[in-house]
């Protein structure tokens, strides 16, 4: 009987459809909403790669084999639809630069133009232009009920300096600033709290009215500190004035405390989230890091009370894995990914994920860091950095075999879908373990209350026991996420219980009410 109420259960939630609302065909931005709300489940995506086919399986797109575009990329939206996707996060798709450039395509956050479209990222086999075909890709998206952010990349390329050198800072030499290492970029020179840069803010509207016009629905902002609190707020202010719905991301984090450069700006989160940023990255990053259960409950209950300083809504995603981070199987195994589908579905935070996360790709490319036969730029490397997904060349579609992170990666997506408005609703409470290194929380929906248990040791199996006040014996449980041959003991108050080395539970209580 047990078994078969499960079985029902995952049914429905497998079956719930991710409905379109643009039946008639008219797109009516709700992305602030759904983000502020905790519902948007954000794949992150680079055109270059997505639908990228090698057909030689070299892991190159070689002369003859179409690279990723944003046409073709249309082929792999349903794929996403079925997976519970509903907002995909674009990496920058603005022009690249080609000298001092890293990788045979060149970064794609070495911006060399702002009004236009990468043409790395156009189809072949049309004559419409580079905003028509965007706009095209974006317009499937919304029919698919999927809505779009894209990214706006922190500096600039160094060709763009080379043809408006006016538009970096400078150092005591009057040479353009490199920010850390990142070589093939140069610093923009936006201005301060005193005097925006005109210039720069002219082009970053100019960035604001392309993005507008192919239909997306936000933007995510690289490096977002580098950037004054007037001179996001004054861009922040265009963009509502066009589209009240419009999102802004923050790449930040409370973490990130010293500059890039000593001629670069750092602005606070706090600067940033009342200059109008709607959300930012936080320090989920660092979970992967984290030895007990306090420092990663202490992480989402500082968020809490983060967001509630600000008279406008804030929130966060759940960054435990972005493109600048190695794969979760190579950190940890396919455990770590598992908990991290479960931790972005359950905890008060929009989900976060970056394309080839569902099947578990490892990124490590059979060429990576070789000599290039060919070349689009001046380096003669296919430069990568190993275990990430790639933005440098013109590589293969992302993927692994990992079925059975696969399945775990709809199921719960599917789950946060159906229970979007409770989870919304319902509040987050920290429960108490007998074990440092196992945290509990739970999140109270109605008469339904979702209560996670999960081992933050990845190499020891863990006994604890779980407070859980007013919790019965005869209370209805189901293991939406346990083990097998994995047995809880519930009695009054508590769950004794064996976790797996990196296990996580999701267990759902009927009235159980804190």
């Amino acid at each position: 009987m047990f078994k078969r109420v499960i079985i029902t259960i995952l049914c429905v939630f497998l079956s719930v459809p991710v409905l379109s609302k643009n039946i008639s065909g008219d797109w009516h931005n709700d992305l602030r909403t759904l983000f502020l709300r905790n519902g948007a489940i954000i794949y992150t995506i680079n055109i270059r790669t997505f639908n990228a086919k090698d057909l030689n399986g070299n892991e190159l797109i070689d002369e003859n084999e179409e690279s990723g575009n944003f046409i073709n990329a249309i082929d792999e939206l349903d794929n996403l639809s079925k997976m519970g996707i509903n907002t995909l996060h674009i990496l920058p798709i603005t022009p690249v630069g080609k000298i001092k450039a890293f990788g045979t395509a060149g970064s794609l956050y070495a911006m060399s133009g702002f009004d236009s479209i990468n043409p790395q990222l156009l189809s072949k086999y049309t004559s419409s232009n580079g905003i028509l075909q965007a706009k095209r890709f974006v317009k499937e998206c919304h029919k698919r009920n999927i809505r779009v952010i894209i990214d706006l990349p922190s500096c600039g390329a160094y060709d763009l300096y080379v043809e408006h050198p006016e538009y970096f800072v400078k150092d005591e030499n009057n040479s353009p600033v490199v920010p850390l290492d990142w070589t093939d970029v140069r610093l923009f020179d936006c201005g301060d709290e005193k005097q925006v840069n005109e210039d720069l803010f002219l082009l970053h509207k100019k960035f604001i009215d392309m993005v507008i016009s192919i239909g997306a629905d936000g933007i995510r902002a690289d490096v977002a500190r580098l950037k004054s609190y007037k001179f996001w707020s004054e861009l922040i202010k265009y963009a509502r004035e066009k589209d009240s719905e419009f999102l802004f991301l923050a790449e930040a984090s409370n973490l990130w405390t010293e500059p890039v450069s000593k001629y670069a700006l750092n602005t606070s989160v706090d600067k940033l989230f009342e200059a109008g940023f709607d959300g930012y990255l936080g320090s989920y990053v660092e979970f992967k890091n984290m030895k007990t259960a306090k420092e990663f409950i202490s992480t989402v209950q500082n968020d809490i009370k983060l967001f509630k300083k600000y008279d406008n809504q804030k929130a966060c995603v759940g960054a435990f894995s972005t493109h600048d981070e190695v794969s979760p199987i190579l950190i940890k195994g396919e455990n770590f990914s598992k908990m991290l589908i479960w931790l972005n579905t359950t905890l008060p935070l929009n989900s976060y994920y970056i394309d080839g996360f569902p099947t578990g790709d490892t990124y490590n490319y059979q060429w990576a860091n070789k000599n290039a036969q060919n070349s689009q730029t001046d380096d003669e490397y296919y430069f990568t950095h190993n275990g990430k997904i790639d933005i440098f060349n013109f590589s293969r579609k992302p993927g692994g075999k990992n079925y059975s992170i696969y399945n775990e990666f709809v199921l719960a997506n599917k789950f946060k879908n159906y229970y979007a408005q409770d989870l919304y609703n319902s509040k987050f409470v920290c429960l108490k373990t007998s074990n440092p290194k196992v945290y509990s929380y739970a999140r109270v929906m109605g008469n339904q209350t979702v209560v996670v248990i999960g081992n933050m040791d990845f190499k020891s199996a863990q006994d604890v026991v779980v407070k859980v006040p007013k919790l019965k014996p005869n209370k209805k449980i189901l293991n939406l996420r346990i083990s097998e041959n994995v047995k809880n003991e519930y009695s009054n108050g508590k769950i004794k219980t064996k976790l797996k080395a990196g296990e996580i539970q999701v267990l759902l209580v009927k009235n159980l009410v804190f």
